[in-house]
């Protein structure tokens, strides 16, 4: 079983090398950012990072019993505008684990998900999975920066 304590350090932990990809991908152009690029889900660089930042959100607010999967992703066209809305859904889902206790995070409930699904999930795994979904996007992101002539390092899980 996780504690809000364990699942916060590795949600800073995780977000660090996120903040820092973030960094990196300052160094595209505008037209590198919104290049799409054959073999990828979402096809851009800027859409990519929006999906994991836009997931997070959707996520921890499933676990507050809201449904936000707004198509915002034009609101969002610049590396800025991206690391504001990172920092605003870090900070959603650092209150989040600051205000559940071990027993709420373990324990399955019903909740509400797209397409009004209703499926028992339990907290700690909806935020684990928030949080491999981002080190997912990240890769690819990383191979997107290399097809872009612009390879990226020192993104693996901190461990200190």
């Amino acid at each position: 079983m996780h504690t809000p304590a364990s699942l916060l350090d590795l949600h800073e932990r995780t977000q660090r090398g996120l903040a820092a990809l973030l960094v990196h991908c300052r160094g595209f152009t505008d037209e590198e950012l919104h290049r799409e690029l054959p073999g990828f889900g979402y096809p851009t660089v800027q859409l990519q990072l929006h999906h994991v930042i836009g997931a997070q959100r959707y996520w921890i607010g499933v676990l507050q019993g809201r449904i936000d999967a707004d198509e915002d992703a034009p609101d969002f066209p610049t590396i800025e505008a991206l690391e504001r809305f990172r920092e605003q859904v870090f900070a959603a889902t650092e209150a989040y684990l600051r205000g559940v206790s071990a027993a709420e995070l373990a324990a399955a409930r019903p909740m509400m998900t797209w397409g009004n699904r209703e499926k028992t999930l339990a907290p700690q795994h909806v935020v684990l999975r928030v949080l491999t979904h981002v080190h997912h996007h990240q890769g690819q992101i990383a191979v997107m920066c290399r097809l872009l002539g612009r390879p990226c390092e020192g993104l693996d899980y901190p461990l200190s």
